[in-house]
Formats: structure tokens, sequence, C-alpha cells
């Protein structure tokens, strides 16, 4: 049967929004099925025009509980589930309906905090660093802070996904029809994270981030915090 992911927690502006479409866009670049599925009646639906994946808006409740049965009753599909933020008891409903559940953060300590009680309260989830700073200095006073703060859920914390502004580009309606490269390097990467936590194989691929446009790198800071890992045990 298909698989869901849940992209939910309290903080705005962590990139619950975007982290679906990077997650559902980096899977269609590996041929994969995928729906970015839309609950915050904040946001617009969007067309399907000039993308790998399907959009779906779930905002009505029978649309949820549709897309959540048809994902549960194929195979090979993929559903990314945009939560939209502050809503805990929709959080809650979401979560039941998730594989894992996804908590993405950002390096402010009031972030770190208040997705350490998200952790505790959702079992199947995992903290994600998002928007994660690119410069080494900040960088660096971000994975203190979370060494400081978050070292008992070390095994609950995948890769960062650093800040990216083309990512901003699935967000339109009609995306443009090329894509920056770096964009896709960081949904492939962010995807084979998704794929390690459903417990997919991996699709083959020569594909390796490298360089500058490494998005699925850790520090030595990081992988510390890391070990033991559920995704690199």
């Amino acid at each position: 049967m298909g698989k869901i992911v849940s992209v939910i927690g309290n903080r705005g502006g962590t990139g619950k929004t975007t982290l679906p479409h990077m997650m559902a866009h980096g899977l269609g670049l590996f041929g994969m099925h995928a729906v970015a599925i839309l609950t915050d009646h904040l946001r617009d639906k969007l067309s399907k025009l000039n993308r790998n994946y399907l959009p779906f808006d779930a905002r009505p409740d029978e649309n949820l509980a549709q897309a959540a049965a048809r994902l549960r009753a194929v195979e090979h599909w993929n559903g990314i589930i945009d939560g939209g933020g502050n809503r805990p008891e929709m959080d809650r409903k979401l979560a039941d309906l998730a594989d894992p559940v996804i908590l993405p953060y950002r390096d402010p300590h009031e972030d770190m905090r208040t997705v350490i009680l998200d952790l505790e309260r959702f079992p199947n989830a995992f903290a994600l660093p998002s928007q994660w700073p690119t410069n080494s200095l900040a960088e660096g006073t971000a994975q203190r802070s979370m060494t400081s703060l978050m070292a008992h859920y070390g095994y609950r914390i995948p890769a960062p996904v650093y800040a990216l502004s083309s990512s901003k580009l699935l967000l339109q309606d009609f995306p443009p029809t090329s894509l920056p490269r770096g964009l896709h390097i960081a949904s492939r990467a962010i995807a084979l994270q998704v794929l390690e936590l459903l417990g997919v194989d991996l699709p083959d691929s020569d594909w390796m981030p490298a360089g500058n446009d490494m998005q699925h790198r850790g520090t030595p800071a990081l992988m510390a915090l890391r070990a033991p890992s559920v995704l690199h045990a």
C-alpha cells in the first residue's frame, strides 16, 4: 500500500509548506509517484502544470479522508501532507494518518524547545532541521545549540535542509518549466531521507550531492549528535 508522511508542528515559518513540495518533487525526480497534499486553509491550491508530482487540495475533510484511503489502497505511491501551522488538533489527526511524522524547526532556541514538546507528543515523529543556516559561523552556532538542547533526541534528527531561496518556485501556481539545478539536488536529498524514514528501498541512481550543492551534508558535531541514528545505523 501507499505511504503517507505528515509535515506538522506548532511553529510557523519552518517550511511546512515548502518541504512537502520539495519532497514530492525529489521523489518525482527519482521516477516515483508522489502527491503533495494541502490541508492549510491559508494557502491556495496549486496547478499540476510543469510538475512531476500531483498537488491535491485536501482542505475539505472528505477530501483528506479520500486522499488517505486512495493512497493506502495503491502500491508505490507516496503522499506528503502539508499540515499548516499552529493547529494542535489537526496535527494529532494528521499524525494518526501518517507513517512517519516530520517536524521541521529552525535554529532559534525557541524552535528547538517547541519541537522537543512535539517529539514527546508524537512517538512516530522526526525533528527535521529546516531552513538551516548556510553561513559556516551561523551553522556552527546552530549545531552547538542543537547539541546542547536536543542530544537526547539525536537518533530522531535527520540531516538538515539548508536555506534555499529557489525552493519557493515550487509554491508558484505555475512553476517554471526549467528549475535550478540546486533545487533538484536539494529535493533529491530530502527525498532520500523520506524514503529511509519510510523504509522504502532507495532508487538506483548514480546521483550524489557534492561540494557547495551538497544538501544532505553533516558536520562532525551533527554526526556526533545523531549517533546512533535510525537513518545511519
